[in-house]
């Protein structure tokens, strides 16, 4: 039982930081993998699921942003989402593979949602970008702890 709460908190809080509150998912991510407590793959695992869910609530926000778009708590400016609107529709549904990247990464999830990508790419393209991250993240902390 003890080994889900950190599960847990990763969980939520990859899925938070692909949503509408600042969080580092990267750090929680990064720390229990100091910790060595779990296994690697599993963290990984748990925190792409979290993150591509929060991303896919950014997709629904967008499908109905118009309901929404100038709510205080609305994760992306209408800045942010203008240029990342501007990016989608200049690389397409490609440019979901940048969806892990700080600042553009959620207002292009949101873009997705506003533009009507399918469902279907959409989750398959954040999936892709997301777990590349995680995993990329997870194999430099582990070379370093390791060395």
């Amino acid at each position: 039982m003890d080994d889900l709460i950190p599960l847990t908190g990763l969980f939520a809080v990859a899925f938070v930081a692909a949503t509408i509150l600042p969080a580092q998912s990267e750090a929680a991510l990064v720390g229990l993998l100091v910790l060595g407590q779990q296994s690697v793959v599993l963290l990984v695992i748990v925190a792409t699921i979290g993150n591509v869910l929060g991303s896919i609530t950014n997709w629904l926000l967008g499908r109905w942003i118009e309901h929404y778009r100038h709510r205080r708590w609305f994760p992306v400016s209408d800045k942010a989402l203008e240029r990342a609107t501007g990016w989608y529709g200049r690389w397409g549904r490609w440019s979901l593979l940048l969806s892990w990247a700080p600042l553009v990464g959620d207002a292009l999830t949101v873009a997705a949602g506003v533009l009507r990508e399918p469902f279907w790419s959409f989750v398959l393209l954040v999936t892709i970008a997301k777990a590349g991250r995680y995993c990329v993240l997870a194999f430099v902390t582990v070379r370093l702890l390791a060395s």
